[in-house]
């Protein structure tokens, strides 16, 4: 009977991660799944809409740090109750917390074709970590020029009464100052919204992701996406790239 070529890969994985005689813990893991896709952008970048698309088309489960934790935290499991002490403090949710949560997840059933790593990972020190728990193919970014996402993402608002969204110029209210859908007048904008705000998170994630970038791109992982273009064509670049 032929051997599947992932399989195959697998243990070429197994025999080039033994070091002096030890094996890597997880290791059993990464030989029973297939290659995972990792997703990254820019807040404002449309990532989420796109993570729904790939999920769609690969079946590869998303996976999200914060829901991750939150499902931790809410369950009580030992990482839950270390993280919930870290994020009621204001603190940092440390790594070794984070990896622990997808070491986890990986042993799922529904994680043996591999997994959409959504926003993970967001430093060099966890793609590191994260390669020895899944292998990963492909590495997918989202790029938008820093005056469109604050473009985007400060023009959004909300009506108070039904919670509609809307845009100053992308969807903006058939009738000014009334909700197109309950015909309210108080609308809502997020304190976080705002452009000091929003440029300072730009700011943290270029500086956090572009060494991510180049380590991913070293290996021949790296994709670069225009996300400037409408979410359809959007989805068209990234589809075209997407294992069959």
């Amino acid at each position: 009977m032929a051997v599947p070529l992932h399989l195959l890969a697998s243990l070429l994985v197994f025999l080039l991660m033994v070091d002096a005689g030890r094996l890597i813990p997880c290791l059993h893991i990464v030989c029973l799944m297939e290659s995972s896709i990792v997703l990254f952008g820019p807040p404002g970048a449309g990532k989420g809409t796109q993570a729904g698309r790939i999920v769609e088309a690969t079946g590869k489960p998303q996976v999200s740090t914060g829901d991750m934790l939150r499902a931790a935290v809410a369950a009580g499991t030992e990482l839950g109750r270390i993280a919930k002490g870290h994020m009621e403090s204001g603190g940092l949710v440390p790594d070794d917390v984070i990896i622990g949560l997808i070491k986890e997840r990986v042993k799922a059933r529904d994680a043996e074709n591999g997994l959409l790593f959504d926003g993970f990972p967001r430093t060099v020190a966890q793609a590191e970590a994260l390669a020895e728990i899944a292998p990963v193919s492909l590495v997918i970014a989202i790029e938008v020029e820093d005056e469109s996402i604050v473009g985007r993402i400060t023009g959004r608002f909300t009506c108070g009464g039904c919670g509609s969204v809307y845009h100053d110029q992308f969807r903006p209210c058939e009738v000014e100052g009334q909700c197109d859908e309950c015909g309210g007048s108080d609308f809502k904008r997020r304190a976080d919204d705002s452009e000091d705000t929003v440029r300072a998170r730009l700011s943290a994630y270029h500086e956090q992701t572009s060494p991510l970038a180049l380590w991913y791109e070293q290996r021949g992982l790296l994709h670069r996406i225009d996300g400037n273009a409408s979410i359809d064509e959007v989805g068209v670049r990234i589809s075209k790239i997407l294992p069959e």
